[in-house]
């Protein structure tokens, strides 16, 4: 049997608990037996209130035995104490693995537990994660990843994805498809988290980052370079792709396919203009540039999105 321990602060997403539990819950009922028991854990033993006032009673980490050990995501202003954080520490060395849902990275990140590791949070975090913890290499576009023994989700519900591959890796592909068809949701996701972020809202703080961003969405057409962007910036090279990381947790090129993808999908969805001629007018160049682009970050075509529109 798993022990599955679920960590959880004053304020947590109530979602970022049900999703995952309920995965691991019906895992049980599938196969008839007790394949894992979850437990919802504190610092110290008591009552927790969630996001919507409710109480949640809790035990004690300290005393808790466990195979996985999962940090609910919550307010991220005020990390945990010193003396959760050793708790959270002490607590991962007596779990097989450990992992997070949403702006849970952030209370593992603040424990030292990210520390050179790869790893994903809410895609609306992603960027302060990078900034506030530059040791850690933040894949903003992911669902969930893995490095080692820690796994770190994407926001909110990404934590039943992450569940579900917890799952196949303790029962295998068919319990876990069958979990998945059970609570109604995809047992593999198509595509990273950016399908789910509009891409024209990031705002780097620096605000030449700034400057560069707006020049990329006004000659959207045109070749950008990240020399180009650099230059606009007032920035050497090194320099801008360093600040860059930093403040929006990507790099340059990453940002102006995002922004370019993004356009497309909206004349996609809403003309009958052909895909060649979007792909030239927001600076793919050609139709096959732009659907890899968009399979890479949508998970299918720019004509599979147009159909279903149409449907």
């Amino acid at each position: 049997m798993h022990r599955i321990g679920f960590y959880v602060s004053s304020g947590f997403q109530m979602l970022d608990l049900a999703g995952p539990a309920g995965a691991f819950e019906a895992v049980n009922q599938q196969l008839g037996i007790s394949a894992y028991r979850i437990q919802v854990l504190a610092a110290i033993e008591g009552v927790v209130a969630n996001s919507l006032g409710m109480a949640t009673p809790v035990a004690s980490l300290d005393d808790a035995e466990l195979d996985t050990l999962i940090v609910i995501g919550g307010p991220i202003n005020q990390p945990p104490s010193a003396d959760t954080q050793r708790r959270i520490v002490e607590a991962s060395k007596r779990s097989r693995r450990v992992a997070s849902v949403c702006t849970g990275a952030f209370t593992l990140a603040a424990a030292g537990l990210l520390d050179g590791r790869r790893a994903t949070t809410h895609w609306q975090y992603a960027a302060r994660l990078q900034r506030d913890y530059p040791s850690i290499h933040v894949e903003v576009d992911r669902i969930f990843c893995r490095d080692g023994d820690v796994w770190t989700s994407a926001g909110i519900t990404a934590g039943i994805d992450l569940a579900l591959t917890l799952i196949e890796d303790d029962h295998g592909f068919a319990v876990a498809k069958g979990v998945a068809q059970h609570l109604v949701v995809y047992h593999r996701r198509h595509g990273g988290q950016s399908q789910f972020a509009a891409s024209v809202d990031l705002a780097p703080r620096n605000d030449r980052l700034a400057a560069a961003l707006g020049y990329a969405r006004d000659h959207i057409a045109e070749t950008l370079t990240v020399e180009r962007l650099a230059e606009i910036a007032g920035m050497s090279l090194r320099q801008f792709g360093r600040v860059f990381r930093a403040q929006t947790g990507t790099t340059p090129a990453r940002v102006v396919e995002r922004l370019r993808v993004d356009l497309a999908r909206g004349r996609i969805e809403t003309t009958t203009e052909p895909v060649e001629r979007i792909a030239e007018a927001v600076g793919f160049g050609d139709a096959e540039n732009m659907r890899r682009a968009f399979i890479r970050i949508y998970g299918q075509p720019p004509q599979s999105i147009r159909r279903a529109v149409r449907s």
